[in-house]
């Protein structure tokens, strides 16, 4: 069998379709030129481009782009998992939002998507023991973005956060694959207590806006969290709930109620 030649890179076809755009968008809009080069069409692959933007984005007078460009480029150099992450919450974020219409997009210009890759670079960080440098993270993305993730939680792929203001997500939370919330969402502890103490949520779950998850409970696979709920009791799979304190009100209506994105509660509930 030959050996593949180490110098010859697969195609990308995420990263390329990406790049068709931004060229696209140069036409459209020359205005947005300096922008669009500088992100996309000036970097030779997406983790290039993922480095870029996080570096640019929490660059501050605390710490300069170029150092957050180099702690991002190591982080995608030594876990390829963190791209591979990114591209399906792409993925994830095109075909769930109707308010998107092209990969470029969420690159660009949503602060969920961005804000998650923020995060997965200072998971990365804390995995390696670099902790303070990973809280840096935490504090400029929740500075910038308005959305904070504890960089210890742990979260799958897939994810998706609409509109994106004003996310909690405690230290030992853990979100599954294929997961989508709104604004507001808050998955956090009941009190003071230490170690394990945040939710677990599973795959294919979708979080209504607003909606509170409180404590170390399960919420099970393809279920639905209505809209302002406050959960704090444990929710099997494929139910949806409602209310302050949150009931079952009914079944998830669907096998997939993250990728549906339907928030409405039948005519029963």
């Amino acid at each position: 069998m030959a050996k593949r030649h180490p110098q010859v890179s697969e195609i990308d076809p995420v990263w390329e379709q990406i790049k068709r755009e931004a060229e696209q968008a140069v036409q459209d809009e020359p205005l947005l030129g300096g922008l669009v080069h500088s992100s996309f069409l000036h970097h030779k692959s997406i983790e290039q481009a993922l480095g870029y933007r996080i570096s640019l984005k929490l660059a501050s007078g605390e710490m300069s782009e170029q150092l957050l460009r180099e702690i991002c480029d190591k982080a995608y150099a030594a876990d390829e998992g963190l791209a591979m992450a990114a591209r399906a919450d792409l993925s994830a974020v095109y075909d769930r939002d109707p308010a998107c219409h092209r990969l470029m997009q969420p690159m660009l210009f949503f602060k969920g998507f961005q804000a998650i890759q923020c995060y997965r670079v200072g998971h990365w960080l804390w995995r390696q023991g670099r902790t303070d440098m990973a809280y840096f993270f935490q504090m400029r993305s929740s500075e910038v973005f308005g959305i904070d993730i504890h960089p210890a939680a742990r979260i799958g792929q897939g994810i998706m956060i609409d509109h994106a203001h004003s996310i909690v997500i405690g230290e030992t939370a853990v979100v599954g694959d294929n997961v989508s919330m709104l604004h507001s969402v808050t998955l956090g502890g009941t009190g003071k207590e230490e170690e394990d103490r945040h939710p677990k949520i599973g795959n294919g779950v979708l979080i209504g806006a607003g909606a509170k998850v409180l404590g170390n409970i399960k919420v099970g696979n393809c279920s639905r969290i209505a809209a302002g709920s406050v959960v704090l009791e444990e929710v099997p799979p494929c139910k949806t709930v409602a209310g302050i304190p949150a009931r079952i009100v009914g079944e998830a209506g669907c096998a997939q109620p993250s990728i549906s994105m339907d928030h409405m509660l039948g005519k029963d509930h």
